[in-house]
């Protein structure tokens, strides 16, 4: 039975994380066209339901896997066929350790909301993550291109500049919490805001932030890319599924830093000021309050956007969105206050519900941690320009490294005089 749970985990991790890749893409053009105050996919429709732009990425899919696999004649072929699959295996295979709520048990087995809990769970992070860049210097080789190898060397270089910043920020991290366990260092942090980490260590946040942009090859730092420069750098001579893996492989990295994040920064599932012990010991009186606040933020905020409508204000589809997702805020909230009128206090929710309810909010908690750093991620690329090589290295070498090392002495000297 436990390798049955260990092996659904598995699966259902991937298929989430693989599920959640649309959903950025779809952030990122419909923020980039709001950042820029241009159109954004409002077009593909299935008997003119369009989703707010949603379907374009099942149009995406669909061309992607229907065009030509073009291979240039002089690629080492196994190479070249094997580089994507490496960046989207990594991509998918380092979320395995991150966990997303308490363990609970149900029926005498205890289940963990993360497919393996190592002991070293960072170290893995790290060893695992860092072999996402053998995808790139694989594809820039293989594809015996100039501009192809150029990127692959770039994010080779970029690799090993900006992950040494990286470990040595996380060292900050595990000293604080003196475990290396990403369940222990949520525990470590606590119900309370200010004994998160991004306040307890605020340059290690900063830092671990901006050499992940660097290990995603995100803006400012897609210099393995360069379109401006490189054409499109390592992945210039991939095309069809082959090209779809790697772009699937970059939203993944976001989706997998973004939740490192929220569990090493954020206190993972915790939310400040709420002890969960107290929300399993009254879970239906938690149910009850948050049919209620629900139902009032969705009702205020549907209603907000519903008193944006302006007619003919882009004289296209833009026009309407507003209504798109501000109507069925306010059906959704008219909905969740009926509930909470009709429902009464002496309800129970009995075990394994209690158990599962709380599941529920914590994974809640956490996806939408992931979410708020994922739009960070969208924001910067269409905000910032990007670095030259030169300002890249520089940063990751001259100023990145010095801070991580002078933040470790000052993280072990407090926690030695403590």
């Amino acid at each position: 039975m436990n390798y049955t749970l260990e092996a659904i985990k598995a699966v259902v991790i991937v298929v989430v994380v693989l599920n959640f890749i649309p959903l950025l893409i779809w952030f990122e053009r419909k923020g980039s066209a709001y950042i820029q105050d241009r159109r954004g996919p409002n077009r593909a429709n299935i008997l003119g339901i369009r989703l707010g732009g949603m379907l374009h990425n099942i149009c995406d899919v669909l061309k992607l896997m229907t065009k030509e696999d073009i291979i240039p004649t002089n690629v080492n072929k196994f190479l070249f066929h094997l580089a994507p699959m490496i960046a989207i295996f990594v991509a998918s295979v380092t979320i395995g350790v991150i966990p997303f709520a308490d363990p609970i048990t149900i029926g005498g087995y205890t289940i963990k909301f993360q497919a393996a809990d190592l002991n070293v769970g960072i170290l893995y992070l790290l060893a695992v993550s860092s072999l996402g860049v053998y995808g790139v210097m694989l594809a820039g080789w293989s594809s015996n291109n100039a501009y192809s190898l150029l990127g692959g060397l770039r994010a080779s270089a970029q690799m090993v500049s900006y992950e040494l910043s990286m470990g040595l920020a996380l060292v900050s991290v595990i000293v604080s919490a003196g475990t290396v366990r990403l369940p222990e260092i949520v525990m470590a942090q606590g119900a309370g805001v200010f004994s998160w980490f991004i306040f307890r260590q605020p340059l290690a946040f900063i830092l671990f932030l901006t050499a992940l942009f660097a290990e995603t090859n995100r803006n400012p730092f897609d210099l393995p890319e360069g379109e401006s420069e490189l054409v499109a750098g390592f992945h210039t001579e991939y095309s069809s599924m082959k090209f779809a893996l790697f772009f699937m492989a970059e939203y993944a990295h976001i989706a997998v830093g973004s939740a490192l994040l929220s569990v090493l920064f954020l206190g993972g599932w915790n939310v400040p000021g709420l002890d969960w012990n107290v929300v399993r010991a009254h879970p239906f009186g938690t149910l009850h309050m948050l049919m209620l606040l629900f139902g009032a933020g969705s009702i205020a905020f549907g209603g907000f956007l519903c008193s944006r409508y302006q007619k003919n204000k882009y004289r296209d589809l833009r026009d309407y969105e507003v209504l798109v997702f501000g109507v069925p805020g306010v059906l959704a909230g008219i909905a969740a206050l009926v509930a909470y009128f009709l429902t009464s206090n002496a309800w129970t929710l009995s075990a394994p519900f209690d158990q599962i309810f709380v599941t529920v909010l914590q994974l809640i908690v956490m996806v939408a941690k992931m979410i708020g750093f994922c739009w960070l991620f969208i924001q910067v690329r269409w905000t910032l320009p990007r670095f030259r090589y030169d300002q890249l290295m520089k940063l990751g070498w001259r100023v990145m490294l010095p801070l991580a090392l002078a933040n470790i002495t000052a993280t072990a000297a407090w926690v030695a005089l403590r």
